[in-house]
């Protein structure tokens, strides 16, 4: 059907509609792609290409004509080379869809796996971390008592953010699924008796937090290096990349409940 007899409303259908709506998305959506990159300046270029080429046409202008028929086939291949990051962009865009993601990798794992690396970096370095991730109980409070950092989780931050030269260093870096959205947060410390007098302010945190929320939260020792994780007001210690890693697809994949953790020790060898 042509754009003049798609203007013809006695043949619109529920199918046109459907048609209009997915062409309006695509162009809206290519136009967000490109919007504040070099590629605005190319698009508008090809579009000034194709209208000279038409308006060749309309002018009979044959010499003219003759050229752009013969050029234009080829810029298929030129905007696949000139458009190739943009190109890679828009897939990539287009695999975080939430229908399609369920048919990749897990998203879980794929966003936490950054967590996992660099909790084993800071253990190997004996830098101390503190990393909540938030689940369905927000943590509003604790993240307006820090610094409001709205970035996108990966390895590398976690590692800065926690480095001691760092401004944001001391403190707790706060999770919001794929986003790291507060550092240097305080947070509640734990008054339970039975707590191990060997582990400190850092572990006391983390216990404190995940007390008063369904949290999880991952701790690294500043003293020794060890690795624990925490939920329910229970932790569970000396955790390599491994066993961190499947502790939290279990706990955030929902697969244990709360209270399959081992109860909180008494005793805790290390700090």
């Amino acid at each position: 059907m042509s754009p003049i007899e798609l203007l013809s409303f006695d043949k619109f259908t529920w199918i046109t509609l459907v048609d209009v709506f997915i062409v309006s998305a695509l162009i809206y959506q290519i136009l967000l792609l490109i919007r504040g990159t070099r590629a605005v300046q190319m698009a508008l270029g090809l579009g000034f290409l194709v209208l000279f080429f038409y308006l060749s046409r309309w002018l009979h202008l044959e010499t003219m004509q003759w050229i752009l028929t013969n050029i234009l086939p080829y810029f298929v291949f030129g905007i696949i080379v000139l458009f190739a990051a943009e190109i890679r962009r828009a897939l990539a865009n287009i695999g975080k869809n939430p229908l399609i993601r369920k048919f990749s990798q897990d998203p879980l794992r794929e966003s936490y796996e950054e967590i996992v690396l660099a909790a084993t970096t800071l253990s190997s370095q004996r830098i101390g971390g503190l990393i909540v991730i938030e689940r369905d109980i927000g943590l509003k409070n604790y993240i307006e008592s820090g610094v409001a950092v709205d970035a996108a989780l990966s390895y590398d931050l976690l590692v800065t953010l926690f480095s001691p030269g760092a401004p944001l260093h001391d403190g707790a870096v706060i999770v919001q699924k794929d986003r790291i959205t507060a550092a240097a947060c305080f947070l509640p410390l734990t008054v339970n008796p039975k707590l191990s007098k060997e582990l400190g302010t850092r572990h006391r945190a983390a216990i404190g937090v995940t007390e008063e929320s369904d949290a999880v939260v991952i701790v690294v020792s500043e003293e020794t290096g060890i690795i624990s994780i925490v939920v329910g007001g229970k932790i569970e210690r000396n955790l390599d990349g491994d066993s961190l890693r499947r502790a939290l697809l279990f706990i955030l994949e929902g697969k244990i409940g709360q209270a399959k953790l081992p109860a909180l020790p008494a005793t805790v060898e290390g700090k």
